[in-house]
């Protein structure tokens, strides 16, 4: 990572809500108790996935991956984040800068990949029951999560080397509160269409094909459903989905609006509050609205620390 930095700069200085003194002091118990939600609830679902012999099936395989997902996803910002919540002096190293936006971009990217294999898999399960155990094999369910994985990763990485190999000349003030690699970009005073044409594609590949095959699914979804005879089946299952697609409207909602609208080299504050919608808000929600909402999992729960209650 060292090799990077060839720019002059040795260090970024994160603005983020320096400005606003006040909301600082606003968001720092909030994101924390936020992010302390995230931590316990996603470690929670992996736990119980894990360790209940009934969940080990290919829903609940994508449930703990999403749910380690989300836990590095926030991890790679939130603690420098609340810390600099604190702090007069918001800096993060070169090679930080570049390490934390590598780890945001693949973990981001994998989510929207997994989101929509999550999707698919519920089509499968709702649509075509008989053949499910067929269709979605232990080996594609590996295949699918770490094809999502490898591939967020090498293009994470490749996104994150062109950007931090371009020129900065001494500018070092990063109008976001993480190195986020739009902001970090807008530093730049070398040609970024090459990292802007990666990133573009990238959000191509990542956002509308995964946003339509989720749409598509749940359109699938809903049609089944709405021929189902039981009011109560009916009900149930429109329920979980109308909930599930409440996430990925909020998820998707906000990248799209960081990612794919016009550049501008501007700064402003509404970029920073779609992150926390996206990397803060919906990692919170997802063990809520994916997991313990269902029964299984409430169950499975209530058992493991039923056990771990008895053997004290």
């Amino acid at each position: 990572m060292e090799a990077l930095n060839r720019t002059g700069v040795s260090e970024f200085f994160l603005k983020g809500f320096s400005a606003y003194p006040a909301l600082e002091h606003l968001l720092f118990p909030l994101c924390s108790a936020m992010y302390l939600v995230t931590l316990l609830g996603n470690t929670a679902i992996v736990a119980v996935s894990v360790l209940n012999v009934r969940l080990h099936t290919p829903m609940y395989f994508f449930l703990g991956n999403l749910s380690i997902l989300d836990i590095c996803y926030t991890s790679s910002f939130a603690p420098l984040m609340l810390v600099h919540f604190l702090l007069a002096q918001k800096t993060i190293s070169f090679t930080g800068c570049a390490v934390q936006m590598c780890l945001s971009l693949s973990t981001g990217s994998t989510e929207c990949l997994l989101l929509a294999v999550m999707a698919y898999d519920r089509y499968l399960a709702i649509c075509r029951p008989l053949q499910y155990p067929v269709l979605m094999s232990r080996q594609l369910c590996l295949l699918l999560v770490g094809a999502s994985w490898a591939f967020s990763l090498l293009k994470s990485v490749t996104e994150t080397v062109i950007a931090m190999r371009l020129p900065f000349c001494g500018h070092r003030v990063v109008s976001h509160f993480t190195c986020e690699i739009l902001a970090v970009l807008k530093l730049a005073c070398g040609d970024t269409s090459v990292s802007e044409g990666f990133l573009l594609a990238g959000s191509i590949l990542l956002l509308p094909l995964p946003l339509a095959l989720i749409c598509l699914s749940y359109a699938l979804i809903l049609v089944t459903i709405l021929r189902v005879p039981s009011a109560a089946g009916c009900h149930k299952a429109f329920s979980t989905c109308s909930a599930h697609l409440a996430v990925v409207v909020l998820f998707y909602g906000a990248i799209i609006c960081m990612y794919m609208k016009p550049k501008s080299k501007e700064a402003h504050i509404s970029d920073e509050v779609f992150t926390v919608l996206y990397a803060v808000v919906t990692p919170m929600l997802n063990p809520v609205i994916y997991s313990l909402r269902n029964k299984e999992v409430k169950e499975a729960a209530r058992k493991l620390w039923g056990r771990i209650w008895t053997s004290r």
